[in-house]
């Protein structure tokens, strides 16, 4: 079954796909298994009947979106000839006729199926099928961003459990740190985001080679954590600023604002510095 995250995550995509199509009827829903997804989040429907409904690959219009990996649609749901009708009973009595679907798939396997629909039989647009891709899309890159929190959430806890001693351990460790750091503000879930800064602040503070006497002191804002993060990586700014999704300027503003409250002159000083009052490992 989808975590919540997920669920808040493929709501905000339906609500964003009937606000900017304006389709009547949207619905959809995700699931591990490849085969299957029950429809679990509706909006602007009359009735319930679709709510629960576990969709089957290569089963009705979503089905077949499932087993083909793209987008489908049909003008006439009751009557078209280029679909199963196992799910005919529930789509009459919401009384859809015109519907597209469109697969959520990450890393080449379908983890749902986003659906928008008429209760007129018409042809829909090209602007229709984009602007359900790109509602798919955004599921498909918010699933992503959490499979890889959880994966490095996994790789990280054996570090924190065993640090080591070694020097690529270490680097190991800060790089880990710099990812969990870049990905903590794209996650919705707010029990995952608070596991992933909890999982940083364990690393930050883990007695690391570096931890000397002006541990505690220094107090930077997440954002200039992050910076320095990236710095301490040998990023550049630019560099900085694609992975964390901000500009370039905000980037050297936020070093600027770190390197004044952590006393130093150069971007080395800041991240010694850094690593010396447990903000980065």
């Amino acid at each position: 079954m989808p975590e919540p995250g997920e669920a808040t995550e493929l709501r905000t995509a339906l609500l964003r796909l009937r606000r900017t199509s304006g389709l009547p009827v949207v619905f959809g829903g995700l699931s591990s298994d490849a085969r299957h997804a029950p429809i679990a989040e509706l909006s602007g429907a009359r009735t319930s009947a679709l709510r629960g409904l576990v969709i089957s690959s290569g089963s009705g219009l979503g089905g077949k979106a499932i087993a083909l990996a793209r987008p489908c649609a049909v003008s006439d749901y009751p009557s078209s000839r280029h679909i199963s009708h196992e799910y005919d009973t529930a789509v009459a009595a919401e009384g859809l006729r015109s519907v597209v679907a469109v697969p959520v798939v990450v890393r080449r396997t379908v983890r749902g199926v986003l659906y928008g629909a008429l209760r007129e039989p018409l042809t829909l647009g090209d602007r229709t099928f984009d602007v359900a891709a790109s509602a798919a899309r955004d599921v498909e890159q918010a699933l992503a961003v959490r499979d890889e929190v959880q994966r490095l959430l996994a790789a990280t806890r054996e570090q924190i459990s065993d640090p080591g001693t070694g020097s690529g351990t270490w680097e190991d460790v800060r790089e880990a740190h710099r990812e969990l750091r870049a990905l903590a503000p794209r996650i919705v879930d707010p029990v995952l985001r608070d596991e992933l800064l909890a999982v940083c602040g364990r690393l930050a503070s883990a007695s690391g080679p570096e931890r000397g006497p002006a541990a505690g002191r220094a107090r930077l804002a997440p954002r200039e954590v992050d910076v320095v993060a990236c710095v301490a990586s040998g990023a550049t700014n630019a560099v900085a600023a694609e992975r964390l999704g901000l500009r370039p300027e905000t980037v050297k503003s936020y070093l600027r604002s770190a390197m004044r409250k952590l006393g130093a002159h150069t971007r080395l000083e800041a991240v010694v510095a850094a690593r010396r009052a447990g903000l980065l490992p």
